[in-house]
């Protein structure tokens, strides 16, 4: 179906796009394409498909754009690596498969903002419902049908067994279902796993409608502007190999993220006008909240030795295991190599005052010097800390006119008070439920920080040279009414006609959570909003 003009251009097949894509060209009557800057996800690729594989692509030009964060102030001068998936899926092709909602109040907390109208968790629900199969949770808060298939994680054996236990030991409950009617709690993993195999976003809602006739995808294809006559988006310019081609359409939707939604969006001329003026670029609408707000959970891991041959490390380094491992994988997609980014997962409230969870930890029984790195020589467990709600603000600003350039990226992790007290309490949490029976059975040495860190000064110096991103850039498109807002509650680019942003970068703010999740079900529920249908019923939660 080569065409010039479609009724909607998807720019970005990520999570967003693909979700976009699968909904928007169930109807026949309306021409959809998709342009996505990197490649096919190839079914033949191992490193992409085998979760235990998901470090792998990180770092790697060949399936992450490789961002690089500005030096970071507040975490000695570091520049940090970001990664975003360079094929169709997105991130969602390399991320760690772990599927978490969020806490309902972040969704009523957005609803109470004018300017986000219609997104409570109520109205949320239905599209977190429709969107998924899965099989555990009860049916209030689950869905059983939708093209995204999930599975509760792996959390089992005497490790975990102990983590759990010594939950119970520190004062927690373990919550059947973070996703379901109470997030805190211990828990394993939902992730989007299906019969061993990674199910990302293009696997899930793009692949199984490949072949309507009303939809194109067209891969390597870079975007490097939006088209306008005065202030209609009538198309989009993009770069596919050495060759410039311009495709028109009815109305263009930006799904390109957190970092690449905003750079297009300013290099077509839609941001801070003194930005783009600085950069020679025709403003065609000032929009000073464009690229702006960039909020991120910031990540800490700790690790320790482990006194029994039970962990993951004890298994690849031996022939025998490694071995066995293949063949289980090879032959029946079970075993260790389909594990994910996490096993098991703690939402926890720092402090008594607090109402909700502020702290995520994760529990994996393996240990690396460096994510993605080798696995250590000896037996050992990973117990990480990151934080939820974020009060630290970053942005997205072009370094120069040309769309190809990456931009200038800054964080500004752990510039508040608040947001270095919850890191702090948060790691002597997890310190101490390592250290609570029975998990601290299993202890041999706390070998990451170590003793050294013991004063809240030790742990913010420890937090500043350790921390890492955990890849959840949003809100630099941010929903609202107010002058530094970028879109509607329909999505809608603010003062111009027929350009909508749907993924991460839509976010008022960062939820309480891997966003993959919310991003599936903001671009789900927009495909309704797009379409003009009602909105399906909020639900009693």
């Amino acid at each position: 179906m080569e065409s010039s003009h479609f009724d909607f251009v998807i720019v970005g097949g990520g999570s967003a796009g693909c979700a976009l894509a699968h909904r928007l060209s169930a109807d026949p009557a309306r021409r959809v394409l998709v342009l996505e800057a990197g490649r096919v996800d190839a079914w033949w690729d191992v490193l992409i498909h085998m979760p235990a594989a998901f470090s792998f692509p990180l770092g790697n030009r060949f399936y992450d754009w490789c961002y690089r964060s500005e030096p970071e102030a507040h975490m000695a001068n570091r520049e940090i690596h970001h990664a975003r998936g360079k094929l169709l899926g997105g991130s969602s092709s390399i991320n760690g498969m772990i599927f978490q909602r969020g806490n309902p109040a972040d969704y009523d907390r957005w609803a109470q903002r004018k300017g986000v109208e219609g997104w409570s968790y109520a109205d949320c629900l239905p599209y977190f419902k429709r969107m998924e199969s899965c099989d555990a949770g009860d049916d209030a808060h689950r869905g059983r049908e939708g093209p995204l298939h999930l599975e509760r994680g792996l959390a089992r054996g005497a490790l975990f067994d102990a983590f759990f236990d010594a939950a119970l030991q520190a004062g927690y409950a373990h919550t059947d279902d973070v996703n379901g009617y109470r997030q805190e709690g211990f828990a394993r993993f939902d992730r989007n796993v299906r019969r061993g195999m990674r199910w990302s976003a293009a696997r899930a809602y793009l692949h199984p409608v490949r072949r309507r006739s009303n939809l194109e995808v067209r891969c390597h294809a870079f975007a490097t502007r939006i088209l306008f006559e005065g202030r209609r988006a009538i198309g989009v310019e993009y770069r596919r190999g050495r060759r410039t081609e311009r495709v028109y359409a009815d109305e263009v939707i930006c799904s390109g993220g957190a970092i690449n939604s905003p750079q297009l969006l300013q290099v077509s001329g839609v941001g801070p006008a003194a930005l783009l003026r600085e950069h020679g670029i025709d403003v065609v609408q000032d929009l000073p909240g464009v690229g702006e707000n960039l909020q991120d959970h910031y990540y800490v891991r700790t690790f320790w030795k482990c006194n029994q041959p039970i962990t993951l490390n004890d298994d690849m380094m031996s022939l025998w295991r490694q071995a066995k491992i293949g063949l289980q994988y090879l032959l029946f997609k079970r075993g260790p190599l389909t594990v994910s980014a996490g096993y098991a997962a703690a939402f926890v409230r720092t402090r008594p005052e607090l109402t909700r969870p502020d702290a995520q930890l994760y529990f994996i029984n393996f240990s690396t010097a460096k994510r993605g790195g080798h696995l250590h020589p000896f037996s050992g467990f990973t117990c990480s800390v990151s934080q939820l709600q974020v009060e630290s603000r970053g942005w997205v600003r072009l370094r120069d006119s040309d769309p190809i350039s990456p931009p200038a990226i800054l964080y500004n992790y752990l510039a508040t008070e608040n947001d270095q007290r919850m890191m702090v309490e948060g790691l002597k949490f997890a310190r101490r439920l390592v250290n609570t029976p029975p998990l601290a059975g299993y202890v041999v040495s706390e070998e990451h920080p170590g003793p050294r860190v013991q004063s809240d000064a030790d742990w913010l110096a420890f937090c500043r040279e350790a921390g890492d991103t955990v890849f959840h850039p949003t809100s630099t498109c941010r929903m609202g009414a107010d002058e530094r807002s970028v879109v509607d509650p329909r999505l809608r680019v603010r003062g111009l006609e027929a350009l909508r942003v749907v993924d991460a970068s839509a976010m008022p703010d960062l939820v309480s959570a891997h966003i993959n999740a919310c991003v599936l079900m903001m671009a789900d529920k927009a495909s309704d909003i797009i379409r003009g249908r009602a909105p399906l019923p909020a639900a009693e939660v």
